[in-house]
């Protein structure tokens, strides 16, 4: 059995962990059928089998992957892409830092709806695209900190006020809790814009908002991670 910790995360150190550890467990999410959407090496599908998933990976790029997990070689980019994964049939969808490579938002909600059972979970995290330094960075240069030139692979940001007021209600998916990773920030080599202040998209931990009080470490590199069920 690989290892997790020999294969490549390719996300901010620590956010497989914090996933499995803090945000399913949290909420009795274990065991049952699981899909890791955009599977890279098979790290996460690796740690979510340890605590006991039945795990498929799917990704376009099958060169990376190295889990000995069933994996499914498939482009997200397809509008009916669930249908090849068995509709219906998944107690949880991952999608880790995928969602802002893909050329339509709510077309990938509503695959993930179809993936899960009624009362299957998903979790989806993205760069924040709702803090201080990237409202600055956008007023200053009109870029978007995370999706300019610089990651040219990144060409869908996710704001939480269209997420939570248009994406979720279009697709039949509900928010359970917002979590932002790591809790106080993720400190990296970046000029520093102050500390944040005002505004309200995710929270660090209980209440809808999340601006407020967050240290100036902060950057766009600090996933959103939210966990999702099928609206009932």
């Amino acid at each position: 059995m690989p290892d997790p910790m020999m294969l490549k995360e390719r996300t901010i150190e620590g956010l497989h962990d914090f996933l499995v550890d803090s945000v399913l467990q949290r909420y009795a999410v274990s065991g049952g059928r699981a899909i890791d959407l955009g599977v890279g090496s098979g790290a996460l599908a690796v740690r979510l089998r340890a605590v006991g998933f039945e795990v498929v990976g799917v990704d376009n790029d099958p060169e990376q992957f190295r889990a000995d997990v069933p994996f499914v070689q498939l482009d997200l980019n397809e509008p009916a892409f669930a249908s090849h994964l068995g509709q219906g049939t998944f107690d949880l969808v991952a999608a880790v830092e995928i969602i802002e490579h893909l050329e339509s938002t709510i077309g990938f909600l509503r695959n993930v709806r179809r993936l899960l059972k009624p009362d299957g979970f998903a979790v989806i995290t993205t760069p924040n695209m709702d803090n201080a330094p990237v409202r600055v960075k956008f007023l200053l240069t009109g870029e978007l900190h995370m999706m300019d030139k610089r990651v040219p692979n990144h060409i869908s940001p996710i704001f939480y006020d269209l997420f939570m007021r248009q994406y979720l209600p279009r697709v039949g998916l509900e928010l359970v809790k917002p979590h932002l990773y790591p809790l106080r920030g993720y400190k990296g080599p970046r000029r520093r814009y102050g500390p944040a202040v005002g505004g309200s998209p995710l929270p660090t931990n209980t209440r809808p908002a999340g601006l407020s009080g967050l240290p100036a470490e902060m950057d766009s590199r600090s996933p959103h991670a939210g966990l999702l069920r099928a609206d009932s």
